[in-house]
């Protein structure tokens, strides 16, 4: 049967993976745009970049690393104080959620209807990329619903986002935890 931690991990791992998909396709384009052959139309030949791919690359960057690091945390128990709690994850959620929320809108309102030139792989990069930001969107805000139901019902927010805690026996008891070894 399936559990709350089992379906928050695949949910990261769903985000890492578009994540990296997202870091694949702003790479794509930022190469484009700094290395336009001189004969190129796109800006008569002159290479820039977008500032909204920039903000993307760093947002998908940032969502693999903020992934990676509470698969960890949910996967091996670990507790690392303030930041592994579930109020820790939500704000490193909510800081996901606008980032990619900026991202996706302002790529949109440039990319959001590039049916015209679809012939061009560079208008086709674009309208994957604008795909995917919002992906990732939809993801975070997913994992921001879940994670915000499960720490209410079980009135869990400053306590370990793992959920395998014993109020017995954890560290936010205050009571210095039992080895569990035979020794001590």
């Amino acid at each position: 049967m399936a559990t709350i931690n089992g379906a928050r991990v695949g949910l990261y791992v769903v985000l890492w993976l578009f994540s990296a998909v997202l870091l694949g396709l702003t790479a794509t384009r930022l190469h484009y745009t700094l290395r336009l052959p001189p004969g190129d139309p796109l800006n008569h030949g002159k290479s820039f970049y977008d500032p909204i791919v920039a903000e993307l690359l760093v947002t998908s960057v940032l969502g693999m690393i903020w992934s990676s690091f509470i698969i960890h945390i949910i996967h091996r128990s670990y507790d690392y104080g303030r930041i592994s709690t579930f109020a820790g994850e939500l704000i490193g959620l909510m800081g996901l959620f606008a980032l990619y929320l900026v991202g996706a809108a302002i790529a949109s309102t440039y990319w959001g209807n590039l049916f015209w030139c679809h012939q061009y792989w560079q208008c086709r990069v674009l309208t994957v990329l604008v795909a995917f930001a919002w992906m990732c969107w939809v993801i975070v805000f997913i994992l921001i619903f879940v994670s915000v139901m499960f720490a209410v019902a079980n009135a869990a927010f400053f306590r370990p986002l793992h959920a395998q805690y014993d109020a017995r026996d954890s560290y936010y008891n205050r009571e210095p935890k039992r080895r569990r070894c035979g020794i001590f």
